[in-house]
This record gives C-alpha cells, structure tokens and sequence, in this order.
C-alpha cells in the first residue's frame, strides 16, 4: 500500500515576487477578482503597515537616543552638535513623511513613546558610558516636543 504525498508546487509569489505582484495589480485594475492570490495579498497589505510601524518606531527612538546626547553627553556635545542636529532634522523628515501619508500612526508613537525612549536610554548608556542614574527614567520630553521641527533639548551659547 502506497500512501500518495501530494507536493504543493511553488506559486508565483514564491518564484518571482515581482512578476506576482505585477499580475496581482492588473488583475485588480479589471476587477478580475477569481484568479486573485488572496492568500498572499493580504499578508503584503499587513505587513505593509508594519513596516511603517517599525520605521516610524525607530526614528521616535533615534530622535530620543539623539535628544539624550544633546543634553548629557557634555564631553562630546561641542564637537558632535552638527551632526546631531543633521541627524535629528533627517528623522523628523522622514517621520514627517510617514505621517502625511498615515496621520492615524501618531496614536502608535503616542503608545510607544516611552518605549522607545527607554530603548533610546538604553543605547545611550552604552555609547556614552555615563552611569544610568544621571539620565532619567523617564523623558524629560514630549512627544510634541520631538516632532516639533525647531526644538531641541540644548543649544549652543
């Protein structure tokens, strides 16, 4: 008795990621909804906006991690403010953008705003070496403050 073992054959979307999804958009331009890969569209849709979730994420992070340096790292402060201010306009840009296109994710960075400045404390800790009770728990920031495009935690004399 031999038992039959059915072998599932790659799909499109396996086999060239591209060519899917250039048939899956035509398909959806004529309203040809039979032949549709609905499997796998809908895993792109919601990974979609995880993606944005994560990006916008972590240039919350990064402004707090750049924010912390700003204000307590005094021994590179002077030599590194340029950069870290380069640095803090190209996230606020590129939040900016995520936002225009998804106004509805600043509920996610009003939920993980003390998430991601925890993870912000985090990194700094180990780039600056300063001991972890000079920098607080909490950020003596807010959200509003970190998207604000003419804010920053210290300004040179």
């Amino acid at each position: 008795m031999q038992s039959e073992v059915k072998v599932k054959q790659p799909s499109l979307y396996d086999t060239d990621y591209q060519l899917w999804l250039d048939q899956t958009v035509s398909q959806l331009k004529v309203k040809d909804f039979s032949q549709i890969d609905l499997e796998n569209l809908i895993e792109e849709i919601e990974s979609l906006g995880r993606s944005d979730k994560r990006a916008i994420s972590s240039y919350l992070m990064r402004l707090c991690e750049h924010f912390l340096k700003l204000r307590y790292w005094e021994s590179e402060r002077e030599r590194c403010f340029r950069g870290w201010k380069l640095e803090v306009a190209n996230f606020r840009l590129q939040m900016q953008a995520i936002l225009k296109d998804s106004p509805s994710l600043k509920n996610h960075l009003r939920d993980n705003f003390l998430l991601e400045y925890r993870n912000a404390r985090k990194l700094f800790l180990n780039a600056s070496e300063l001991e972890s009770r000079l920098i607080p728990e909490e950020p003596e920031f807010t959200l509003e403050q970190v998207l604000d495009e003419d804010w920053l935690p210290w300004q040179p004399a």
